[in-house]
């Protein structure tokens, strides 16, 4: 029923990416045939959700492709899709233990495409709330895929234009990192000061609000690794921004508390 009713292709999305740092008064893309789709997706999670569902039975229809299509309809324009395929996929994965790696790996192959070579994707924030809440079930001491998925992949999802749509959901996950495993402190802020922009004070400000959440959370002995560099970094801009006085505040705040 859900591959007959829902899966489909979506067309390439031909408009560029902006960065766009106010996207509250953008008006979402509403999908026309959503009364018909919230009606399967509803049927379909209330069925993974009842008492007497058994994952055994489903495995070989919950299986790797169905997955992919599942993954795939995260191109959707329409946010109450995603929303409701965020869920979905939520279950499956809490579900279908055999599934959990594909889906990790899967994620982190969107996110590749997307940072290296522009391939769009609406579902960033989605993925990010699914694995806010999976990294927060993670084992300490960390696997080491996991501490490359936030190395080689959370971190360089700095870099794209559209930022702003995820930032919040991005944030959340490395600050979960930094808190299961204080050693990801320095690499982390490094990473972070690496990809700081030369021009543009409004992503600056969402970088300072993050560093400063992963200060909160930190030892001091953790801060005297980065505090030379953060410090000097902060200075320079500080001094060069349009928006100075917002770092400076930032900066001074980050140093006195920890």
């Amino acid at each position: 029923m859900l591959q007959c009713n829902v899966v489909r292709f979506f067309p390439p999305n031909q408009e560029e990416e902006k960065e766009d740092f106010d996207n509250d008064e953008e008006e979402p893309n509403y999908d026309p045939s959503w009364p018909h789709l919230q009606l399967v997706y509803e049927f379909f999670l209330r069925f993974m959700e009842s008492a007497d569902f058994q994952p055994s039975l489903c495995k070989k229809h919950c299986d790797q492709k169905f997955v992919l299509q599942i993954m795939s309809l995260f191109n959707s324009d329409d946010p109450r899709e995603r929303d409701m395929l965020k869920t979905m996929l939520h279950r499956i994965y809490g579900k279908f233990l055999g599934l959990r790696s594909f889906i990790r790996k899967n994620i982190n192959y969107i996110f590749l495409r997307y940072i290296f070579e522009g391939e769009p994707c609406n579902g960033v924030a989605e993925f990010l709330e699914i694995l806010g809440s999976i990294i927060n079930g993670f084992a300490v001491p960390l696997k080491q895929e996991h501490r490359y998925f936030l190395l080689k992949v959370l971190i360089p999802l700095h870099k794209p234009r559209g930022i702003a749509t995820y930032h919040a959901q991005l944030a959340y996950c490395i600050v979960q990192f930094v808190e299961k495993d204080p050693s990801l402190t320095e690499p982390t802020i490094l990473g972070l000061l690496k990809l700081w922009p030369k021009t543009n004070s409004a992503k600056e400000v969402m970088l300072l609000g993050e560093i400063e959440e992963i200060l909160d959370i930190i030892e001091p002995a953790q801060f005297k690794k980065v505090m030379l560099p953060f410090i000097l970094k902060c200075s320079r801009k500080a001094v060069s921004s349009l928006n100075f006085r917002l770092p400076n505040e930032r900066c001074i705040s980050g140093i006195t508390s920890t």
